[in-house]
């Protein structure tokens, strides 16, 4: 999924990498150890692994759990060149009867990361 931005690369990138920014959109809570983010929704716990890491360009974090093998979340952060616009480019899993509710639950999370940059 891709959506538009309205904040620079930079400001975007320390969102996606901050407990105190990724509870405020992301998830209920997040314990960060080196490079794996445990991360917790309604006392569901999810495990990843930051795998890949370029400053203000992308993000890849791999899911630790045996069932999700070869699954990741990755953010990618580009600027338009034709309009200067930030984009966000989100890749997650989901099976395919979940593809709606998916694409929604991103949205609502876009829209919670919007309101936190004040974008």
């Amino acid at each position: 999924m891709e959506f538009i931005m309205r904040c620079s690369p930079e400001i975007l990138y320390r969102y996606f990498l901050q407990p105190a920014i990724l509870v405020r959109w992301f998830c209920d809570s997040v314990d960060i150890s080196g490079d794996v983010f445990t991360f917790e929704w309604s006392g569901s716990e999810e495990v990843a692994r930051l795998v890949e890491s370029v400053e203000n360009e992308r993000l890849r974090f791999e899911w630790l759990d045996d069932e999700r093998e070869g699954e990741y979340l990755e953010y990618r952060i580009s600027k338009s060149p034709i309009t200067g616009e930030t984009i966000l480019e989100i890749t997650d899993f989901c099976d395919e009867d979940e593809v709606d509710d998916t694409r929604q639950l991103w949205e609502s999370q876009i829209d919670a990361l919007r309101k936190v940059i004040g974008a």
